[in-house]
């Protein structure tokens, strides 16, 4: 498979994989103009020729709108294989595109957001300890920050301090999101409807700088949703399940 790199150049005609295929869909528009706003950062979106899930996109950790602290590693933000594009060894030839090209520029190693069993929009530990990641550091309730060093004897990875600093978080919900995954420019307006309707206390919090990421209590920081300073889910929601949330919470 040939690999294609986003450009400013090529970005607004290429599909970027994730997202429907209308590059005027407000999903799509929003997720290219977080991405070009990147890309002078030093992002890179690497994808297969395909229409379809199948890339990797990853950013020196300094600039990653994660909270964590990896000082001259790369930050893989999404490593997304899937569909008919599953088992075909895509995982493995983005992944090692990735690390040539990190080492190339001189980074110590790779960093990416897992969990302690596969879950919905985070990396999969199997998959990633496979490739020969470590654990380098954990945040309740569920994730891990995965590292694979290029050396011996480098700096580890870790979560900033601001992870799980929920205490003066307001009662009711809370969500977390990002310009970063697409399907938020379409489900955040439909679930603050949706709290509106059952008068849900319900307050959103648009992350728009790489700074306020990094200050954000949960690791995950595309979409994030806490009740009574609880996380709930990590996972972006559909109507169905959060109206399932909604009735679990007594709302």
């Amino acid at each position: 498979m040939e690999l294609v790199k986003l450009t400013h150049e090529n970005i607004d005609k290429e599909h970027i994989c994730c997202a429907i295929s209308n590059n005027k869909d407000i999903q799509v528009m929003s997720k290219k103009n977080w991405l070009k706003d990147r890309l002078d950062e030093g992002l890179v979106f690497l994808k297969g020729n395909v229409r379809g899930k199948c890339f990797i996109e990853y950013i020196p950790a300094e600039y990653a709108w994660a909270p964590i602290e990896a000082e001259g590693y790369m930050y893989i933000d999404c490593l997304w294989v899937s569909g008919q594009f599953k088992g075909h060894g895509y995982s493995n030839l983005l992944l090692d595109a990735c690390t040539r090209d990190s080492k190339t520029k001189g980074k110590k190693g790779l960093v990416i957001l897992s969990s302690k069993k596969k879950m919905g929009f985070l990396s999969d530990p199997k998959y990633m300890g496979y490739k020969g990641f470590q654990t380098a550091d954990t945040a309740e309730p569920y994730f891990e920050l995965m590292y694979l060093p290029f050396e011996e004897d480098v700096s580890i990875p870790r979560f900033r301090d601001s992870v799980g600093r929920q205490k003066d978080m307001p009662e009711g919900f809370v969500l977390y999101y990002t310009n970063q995954c697409p399907f938020t420019a379409k489900y955040v307006p439909i679930l603050e409807e949706m709290a509106k309707a059952k008068n849900a206390v319900f307050q959103t919090v648009h992350i728009q700088t790489r700074k306020d990421a990094q200050g954000c209590p949960s690791p995950f920081t595309t979409f994030s949703l806490f009740y009574d300073g609880q996380l709930v889910t990590h996972e972006i929601l559909s109507e169905k399940k959060f109206d399932k949330i909604l009735v679990d919470k007594g709302v």
